[in-house]
């Protein structure tokens, strides 16, 4: 027997097993995929930490979840500096007054204010009802045509006129010669590769990788008194009330060995819809003094999600929002020994700082009942 499983060894799940074993409670690890990490799993790839699915920068304003993290990783001092390329164009982001320089020739933040105005009031918009016009009241038309529209489509599926606004209200937007992403107190990339993290904090746990936990379920209730639930929280109950929606992105590696310096940066934005993927990463350029002959690219592919693919972005629209709260209906229900966390639990798109503080403010609350 053991006290807990935890399914799923991302690092929602991978945090609070180190934070039950770090309190003398025997936790059975349970992972679905063949290796540890989830969606954060780094490979070593002709000399480079690659980041498997997509871009992972780690940053936090919390003190605990810097402090906490860095128990088990050296960060170095990344600073996320994306640019955007429309047709051949390069852009400064997050959209700054670097951005508004080389859209418009501004330089001033007064010039720069003064000519989103201009456009927002030849728009009509007072009252953003889309995120088309959400963003175009943030940074004009003219920016909204070239690096958010066809970015944006492609990555949900959907025009932006009928896209919720809340979507892009987590876009920085600056009106400083500043091109830090983040903008974060804390921020940088494990020297290591982020698989080296998680190993860290499952040491000491038994940990089965490959081992679908809803196939073997019967088996695997007996072996503890409690579950913390990691994945999708409809699979969890058959898919009984319907399927939640999410996007999916389909990664493409490339590795070329004859190329030192591929693109120039870490991460680049590709906003003509004609492109196919969203980004291109080129992962050397996260470890800022990794010297090596070669260099691997990888190429995010969106899609719509259908059962048997990765759920990346959940669908946050009235519909799919009604089946999460069905399903947590459920949960209250019948399941009082299980508790449904991470992004696929809780049906919610975190960032990794996010879902490490999560993890540990569950150990907080279930430990102090013990």
């Amino acid at each position: 027997m053991h006290d807990y499983i935890v399914v799923g060894a991302g690092l929602f799940g991978s945090v609070f097993a180190h934070e039950a074993k770090r309190r003398g409670k025997s936790v059975l690890v349970i992972e679905k995929r063949n290796h540890i990490g989830g969606n954060i799993y780094t490979e070593n790839i002709i000399g480079i930490h690659v980041h498997m699915y997509g871009a992972h920068i780690f940053h936090t304003n919390s003190k605990r979840v810097w402090d906490f993290v860095n128990k088990f990783a050296t960060f170095n001092r990344y600073t996320n500096s994306p640019i955007a390329n429309y047709r051949g164009e390069i852009y400064s982001l997050p959209f700054s007054m670097y951005t508004f320089n080389k859209m418009w020739g501004v330089v001033t933040p007064e010039q720069a204010k003064a000519k989103i105005e201009e456009q927002r009031r030849e728009a009509g918009i007072t009252e953003p009802r889309n995120l088309e016009e959400q963003a175009i009241s943030l940074v004009g038309r003219d920016i909204y045509e070239r690096l958010i529209k066809e970015y944006t489509e492609k990555q949900w599926g959907r025009p932006c006129s009928e896209l919720p606004a809340f979507i892009i209200r987590r876009l920085p937007v600056r009106f400083k010669y500043d091109n830090n992403y983040f903008n974060a107190l804390y921020q940088g990339i494990p020297v290591d590769g982020f698989t080296d993290i998680i190993e860290k904090l499952l040491d000491g746990c038994e940990v089965r990788t490959g081992y679908d936990f809803c196939a073997n379920r019967e088996e695997l209730e007996a072996l503890a008194e409690k579950i913390i639930f990691t994945g999708p929280i409809d699979e969890y109950f058959g898919y009984c009330l319907g399927h939640l929606e999410y996007r999916t992105l389909r990664f493409e590696h490339e590795i070329m060995p004859d190329t030192e310096n591929y693109q120039g940066n870490a991460v680049v934005n590709w906003t003509d819809g004609s492109v196919p993927y969203m980004r291109s990463v080129e992962h050397k350029h996260f470890y800022l003094t990794l010297e090596t002959p070669g260099t691997v690219i990888t190429r995010e592919y969106p899609s719509e999600w259908k059962p048997g693919d990765e759920p990346i972005y959940p669908v946050n629209d009235d519909k799919n929002t009604a089946l999460y709260e069905a399903y947590i209906a459920l949960a209250r229900e019948k399941c009082h020994d299980v508790i449904f966390g991470g992004r696929l639990g809780e049906y919610r798109y975190y960032d990794m700082d996010q879902v490490v503080l999560k993890a540990l403010e569950l150990a907080d609350r279930v430990f102090a009942e013990d």
